[in-house]
């Protein structure tokens, strides 16, 4: 995985409300500009890449307590308001939470509704609620047995209760949790606690900031990947792996080393990284020509600059990731790439064709990731760095978040509910990189043009049948020439051929298209 195509940025303020500033002065943001506090313990917070070496924490001065990353206090990406269709209730599983997003329409006349988030579960009998409807009333309706709630969780329709069909309240029983929620950056964020003491969060807390993304025309995509939360945010963090992993799809940066062209035909090189602002909270990770910005848990920005003769101060292409933990051995990408307003040519591009490449290059790494987690897991992550020989500087910001995730987290999620610590069974390699399930019928473009394309698949069908079956009838009467039998027999087999290749495409694209390295 890599930064895939990457966004012409337009002004000079940078991401998460950075200023535009000398990297090493550059303070991290998570709250909409307002700035990370520092660690209480300086020593024990400090993630610089070196420390991987270290077997034990430093232990000189005065002994004090180390921060651990509270991973129920944090905003969570359900996915991009773009694919979530109001007339239908969504689910998703997030930090082993099943949730289910809806609009209630009702909410706000004068906005026209908003959306919610619920535990995805009807109190009555535990019936999932994203297999739901959205009644006339605009009402969350459960399936199941007809029970209703409103935009509060509270149950307003019973069919089966007394007193035509009213509600039976008996100590909130008929009441359905739900989760501060919030729309920004065009993405609906939910917070995972349901209690009422946390339904004013948004005054204390909000999700990261990216001006960019509002500013600029952004393409946004999701897709569910078969390994966990820590692979994903370790291989996005590893910007050297992108000309080998997806050779043939994207290049590395060539470095002028005749040397090195003859050695290394994909192109790939060192990579100076330095780390700042390590904490908690994340960390900055100024590079040559651009920066990389973590602000924990999920959120993940990447920006380059103009070539040093020019103003440094300007980004040019900007990448954001929001990483989402699912379940163990689960994870869930979703990425906006700002664009430059004035590309013609993006304008007038369908999403879902960028999907098409985005998602080739997610395949490309999938195996070896799924892989790798296993191998990682076998050996124990506390032993991360004993099993991984990581020398040099590309390495730096895989150290960095490994050690944050070792210092803060004792390398796990800290799940909101239960969950069985083990990861599930390795799946076919089909099943591993499907597209379906993991990113089409998650996504309002590409469902759209994979319905569109059978359509016209069937289309082409049934023309090529109905041009022979024309041929038989009107013999000897209507087409009487030979040009004329050619023609028609060329259209029916035109036809039939480009049925038979958008299946192919259909299939690529849309369900399973495997990436086999040896022959790139």
């Amino acid at each position: 995985m890599d930064l895939l195509p990457l966004a012409r940025a337009t002004r000079p303020s940078l991401p998460l409300a950075v200023a535009a500033a000398p990297l090493r002065s550059r303070k991290l943001s998570a709250c909409g500009g307002a700035r990370i506090a520092q660690p209480r313990c300086r020593r024990a917070a400090d993630l610089s890449a070196s420390a991987v070496a270290a077997e034990t924490p430093r232990t000189e001065g005065a002994p004090c307590r180390q921060e651990q990353f509270d991973w129920l206090d944090q905003w969570y990406p359900f996915a991009p308001v773009c694919d979530l269709d109001p007339r239908a209730p969504h689910g998703k599983t997030v930090l082993g939470l099943a949730v289910v997003a809806w609009y209630d329409r009702a909410a706000s006349a004068s906005a026209g509704g908003e959306w919610r988030v619920f535990a995805d579960a009807c109190p009555h009998r535990l019936a999932p609620l994203s297999e739901g409807r959205i009644d006339d009333k605009g009402r969350l309706q459960c399936v199941y047995h007809g029970w209703c709630f409103d935009g509060a969780g509270a149950c307003k329709f019973i069919p089966q209760a007394p007193a035509l069909g009213q509600p039976v309240h008996e100590n909130n029983k008929a009441c359905v949790a739900s989760y501060p929620c919030v729309v920004q950056n065009n993405i609906l964020w939910f917070y995972p606690r349901a209690e009422p003491e946390y339904r004013d969060v948004l005054r204390r807390k909000r999700p990261p900031l990216i001006p960019e993304i509002d500013d600029l025309v952004t393409v946004y995509g999701i897709r569910d990947l078969p390994y966990g939360y820590d692979i994903l945010v370790e291989n996005l963090f590893d910007p050297a792996h992108v000309p080998y992993a997806h050779k043939g799809i994207l290049r590395g940066i060539r470095i002028e080393d005749p040397g090195r062209v003859d050695n290394d035909k994909e192109g790939g090189g060192p990579i100076k990284m330095k780390i700042e602002e390590a904490n908690v909270e994340g960390f900055v990770s100024p590079q040559e020509g651009g920066y990389f910005q973590f602000v924990a848990p999920s959120t993940l920005v990447g920006s380059q600059f103009s070539p040093p003769q020019e103003d440094m101060k300007t980004p040019w292409i900007l990448v954001v990731f929001f990483c989402v933990p699912v379940a163990p051995g689960k994870s869930r990408v979703i990425w906006a790439f700002p664009r430059n307003v004035g590309d013609w040519l993006h304008n007038i591009t369908p999403r879902w064709l960028y999907h098409v490449r985005q998602n080739l290059i997610l395949d490309s790494d999938i195996f070896l990731l799924h892989v790798e987690e296993r191998k990682f897991v076998a050996a124990g992550l506390d032993n991360w760095q004993k099993v991984s020989y990581v020398p040099t500087s590309s390495d730096s910001m895989v150290i960095t978040f490994r050690n944050w995730f070792r210092k803060f987290c004792k390398n796990q999620v800290g799940w909101a509910t239960p969950q069985v610590d083990q990861l599930p069974p390795t799946p076919t390699k089909d099943q591993l990189m499907e597209r379906y399930w993991s990113h089409v019928v998650q996504c309002t473009s590409c469902s759209a043009a994979l319905k569109a394309m059978k359509a016209l698949e069937i289309a082409l069908q049934i023309a090529s049948v109905a041009v022979i079956g024309f041929l038989a009838v009107a013999k000897g009467t209507l087409v009487t020439s030979t040009v004329q039998r050619a023609a028609a027999v060329s259209t029916a087999v035109l036809c039939f051929a480009a049925s038979r290749w958008l299946a192919y495409f259909i299939q690529k694209n849309f369900y399973f298209q495997d990436y086999i390295h040896a022959y790139k």
